[in-house]
């Protein structure tokens, strides 16, 4: 099912910036935040096209913290299919992506199946609630993950262990603790902002 997208045509030989919205959230979520941190960027924001309740999602769950694996398995393929076609329209020669939440989720999963795809990735809130295989092609890659120490949602070690994967596939990984829980603080958005322009 192709994906309702919003788009910013950037300059060209500019990088694509790719953002994913949380649940409930739209294109719009993080579209404006991605044309501030890279001005003359390509951006491209997927909208999610599951609902749950009538909330947009990326993927089924079955529960809170609970996912559809098939589901989410063959929505990752979908997306990165997407986000292909996305690189080679805009002929960019480096891609963020940037997701929250479930937008993380989606994100994350693309990387752990195909990391060749996204260059540089923003996990805001992620929640992998499975062991990932090792991905070797992960080396390399820029990874920021920002989180909140009371997160009911993605708990705190959890989150640590995906940081401590990611780095142990050779990702060069930055993780950006806040003192809160699911949403989004101050502190994250400098650090993106600061992930962004390094």
């Amino acid at each position: 099912m192709p994906y309702h997208a919003k788009r910013t045509k950037g300059a060209a030989g500019q990088p694509l910036f790719l953002t994913f919205h949380g649940t409930g959230g739209n294109e719009d979520q993080f579209h404006g935040f991605a044309e501030q941190l890279a001005p003359a960027a390509h951006i491209t924001s997927p909208r999610g096209n599951v609902t749950e309740h009538g909330a947009l999602r990326y993927f089924r769950r079955t529960g809170e913290g609970v996912y559809d694996m098939p589901d989410l398995a063959r929505r990752t393929t979908e997306m990165a299919q997407f986000i292909r076609t996305e690189i080679s329209t805009a002929n960019a020669p480096r891609t963020f992506g940037l997701g929250y939440s479930n937008g993380a989720n989606i994100l994350a999963a693309v990387a752990l199946e195909q990391p060749d795809i996204v260059d540089d990735l923003i996990l805001m809130h992620p929640l992998i609630p499975w062991e990932p295989k090792p991905q070797p092609n992960l080396t390399g890659r820029r990874i920021l993950i920002t989180a909140g120490k009371r997160d009911p949602i993605c708990p705190a070690p959890q989150t640590q262990d995906l940081a401590d994967y990611f780095t142990d596939q050779g990702a060069i990984v930055t993780l950006h603790w806040h003192q809160g829980g699911h949403e989004i603080s101050q502190s994250e958005i400098e650090k993106i902002a600061e992930f962004v322009s390094g």
